[in-house]
């Protein structure tokens, strides 16, 4: 009786077997340091056909996009960075603002000689994903963005007023200080405060990232893609003086997250939006819904331009 008491409980806690630990990419994908624009970005790369960019946000790495990169390596090839400062890439000095960091996406896909790309992007990789859509427009077939806003854009100053938001604004001398040796501590509430489900953001994922963000200069970093929120503000409102965003784009929300929103958003900066909802989700989508994700984003990618 105890033992089935345990492991109901550690079910509980950890989800499913499936949901155990970050799902692994395919063992024929490579990993390769690509230096540009004043930064080194470690990228996964693997898969045969037409490029897809996987683009992950705060709180993750790359490693997110595990189960979306198994299904999409069939008929794609597909690249997975690591934004700058975050997971195994460098950590600068500066260039946090997604303007620069879209430029690092693009000197990656220079160095792999990829013309054209589709774009599948999370939280703060929706904002890089935009800078680089919007300052390389022929280079972006469609562009799926998933659960965070884009500063400057749309409701952008209603949404800051969210008080689970607060660490847009946490700064200061000692914001570094405060959270060294307490990584995990201060990206647990990420992890459960916008998850539906917390227990399926594994103890195994945690562990995972929580190592990664503890790196010397992670956490510097991690702070500085929120400090370059105003700059962001003020280069994608001139973006969009430029125009509409004319590729296929679809707005993708967690059920219990941004939902319709992410199209909302979109609509503004987009003139071709479809929008979608994970069900059964809240921010951290590949961990709480991967398969209804991967199916989303898809049969997205599947229809003709």
């Amino acid at each position: 009786m105890f033992r089935s008491i345990a492991l109901a409980f550690a079910v509980l806690w950890l989800g499913s077997p499936a949901l155990a630990q970050i799902a692994p990419f395919p063992k024929d994908f490579r990993t390769q340091e690509i230096t540009t624009n004043g930064a080194t970005i470690h990228v996964r790369v693997g898969g045969h056909g037409p490029a897809v960019v996987l683009l992950h946000g705060y709180g993750e790495t790359g490693d997110m996009w595990g189960a979306m990169a198994t299904d999409l390596a069939r008929d794609h090839t597909v690249v997975v960075p690591d934004l700058r400062g975050m997971g195994l890439s460098s950590r600068p000095a500066g260039g946090f603002d997604k303007k620069t960091q879209g430029s690092d996406v693009a000197g990656v896909l220079d160095a792999l000689k990829i013309d054209k790309a589709d774009l599948v992007t999370h939280d703060i990789g929706n904002m890089v994903g935009y800078a680089f859509a919007a300052e390389h427009r022929d280079r972006v077939t469609r562009f799926v963005l998933i659960d965070a806003p884009l500063p400057g854009v749309g409701p952008w100053e209603e949404i800051l007023k969210n008080p689970l938001l607060w660490h847009f604004r946490f700064g200061g001398p000692d914001m570094e200080r405060l959270v060294a040796g307490r990584e995990r501590i201060y990206l647990d509430r990420f992890w459960n405060e916008f998850s539906a489900t917390p227990a399926r953001f594994t103890e195994a994922s945690r562990q995972h990232y929580a190592k990664l963000y503890a790196q010397p200069g992670a956490m510097h970093s991690g702070f500085a893609q929120f400090a370059a929120f105003d700059q962001d503000a003020i280069d994608n409102k001139a973006f969009l003086a430029q125009g509409k965003l004319a590729m296929p784009v679809l707005g993708l929300g967690g059920e219990k997250s941004f939902g319709t929103t992410m199209g909302q958003v979109m609509a503004f900066a987009a003139s071709n939006v479809e929008t979608g909802v994970v069900p059964d989700s809240g921010h951290w989508i590949m961990e709480e819904n991967p398969k209804a994700t991967v199916a989303l984003v898809r049969a997205f990618l599947d229809k003709p331009v």
